[in-house]
């Protein structure tokens, strides 16, 4: 396996940028790439002004990041490990729009991060026997009605490894986004779910090698959480916690959040009952619900459509909002559903059936990897 330069300079970066994420991607959308970055890196005032003084003096030398960067990359090489930078198709798209997504990513595993349906589970560290329920049942139900799912969530005790094994169960992919390197695993008590997650998902994190699970990481391993996915489920939660954070960082995505309701004097479904009362977090009782209120059941309509042809109609009445995403798609065609929803503003639960419609008037038309082309 070979890399390049590029990649080599994401990963210097990444080491240099670690407590100045929102410059350097700043820095890298403005220029176009890691090694513009690097070529520029002596007159980086000149092309963002206000960079920090700290910033500016770990460009002007990066000799150790580069040696550090090779070494991951050796390392990388040796365990089958995918360095995904933002010039990377395999970047995970939905990712990629979001303020403060990582420059580059480590990634072992199989599953397509840029699959049609994305879903984050997450919660408390003390799932109960109420929320063990709930998955199971959800994941149970979510597989009749939504077999291609790919559910994501944190690899903790929990709800996160709950969530991780009853997708497994149910023959779903799932990803464990981690707070460390791909050289350790934490807890170690996960890892033969670990393992198993490798060849049905895989294992995702921003951090490079010998980077410990520590405090601080778990938070920023939670934005990844809530970007990478089209929704956020929080299971059960105390009136704080890790889940609620990850939850207000979907809502700061334009993801759509929803949670299940517990007893009111639950400990666990506290916070979950909190974020219904301040409309944080839209209330769900079951797989049908969410699924509904995704859109997603438009998913077998679509499918019968197509089996009988769908003839196109060549003078189609739109409304405001499909009429938004036809002229996105005249600027810009071919885009994912969360890039859409993402550049029109329009809610992603309302996305999948205004997709649906043009679909059906034979305006747009769906393509691998979940990309909408507009017809000529």
């Amino acid at each position: 396996m070979s890399f390049s330069q590029e990649t080599l300079y994401a990963i210097a970066l990444t080491r240099i940028s670690y407590f100045n994420i929102a410059t350097c991607l700043q820095l890298y959308r403005k220029l176009g790439s890691a090694t513009a970055i690097m070529e520029n890196r002596n007159n980086i005032k000149d092309v963002i002004s206000d960079a920090s003084p700290r910033l500016v003096h770990a460009l002007s030398d990066v000799s150790e990041a580069l040696h550090r960067a090779e070494a991951e990359l050796e390392f990388d090489n040796a365990h089958a490990i995918r360095p995904l930078t933002m010039a990377c198709d395999d970047y995970p798209e939905r990712l990629r729009d979001c303020d403060d997504a990582p420059i580059v990513l480590f990634y072992r595993g199989n599953a397509d991060l840029n699959q049609r349906r994305i879903v984050s589970i997450v919660g408390t560290r003390h799932c109960t026997a109420y929320g063990q329920d709930i998955l199971t049942k959800f994941c149970q139900d979510l597989k009749e009605l939504c077999p291609d799912v790919l559910i994501v969530s944190g690899l903790a005790y929990g709800v996160d490894i709950c969530a991780h094994r009853n997708a497994l169960r149910n023959s779903f992919d799932t990803i464990g986004v981690l707070a460390h390197g791909l050289d350790m695993l934490y807890p170690s008590a996960h890892r033969d779910t670990a393992k198993d997650m490798l060849s049905h998902g895989g294992l995702l994190t921003e951090f490079l090698t010998n980077t410990n699970p520590d405090k601080m990481n778990f938070v920023r391993r939670n934005r990844i959480v809530a970007g990478i996915a089209d929704a956020t489920i929080v299971v059960e939660s105390a009136a704080r916690g890790g889940s609620l954070i990850t939850a207000d960082i979907a809502q700061s995505y334009a993801r759509d959040v929803f949670t299940f309701p517990g007893n009111v004097n639950s400990t666990y479904s506290e916070g979950c009952n909190n974020l219904i009362r301040d409309n944080k977090a839209a209330l769900i009782t079951c797989a049908e619900d969410f699924v509904k209120a995704m859109g997603w059941e438009q998913d077998n309509q679509v499918k019968e459509a197509r089996a009988k042809g769908i003839e196109r109609q060549l003078f189609p009445e739109l409304t405001a909002e499909e009429t938004r995403i036809v002229e996105l798609l005249q600027r810009n065609n071919d885009l994912q559903l969360n890039i859409i929803a993402v550049q029109t503003g329009l809610p992603i639960g309302n996305i999948s059936a205004l997709l649906f419609s043009l679909e059906l008037k034979g305006v747009i038309k769906l393509y691998a990897g979940g990309v909408y082309h507009l017809l000529g």
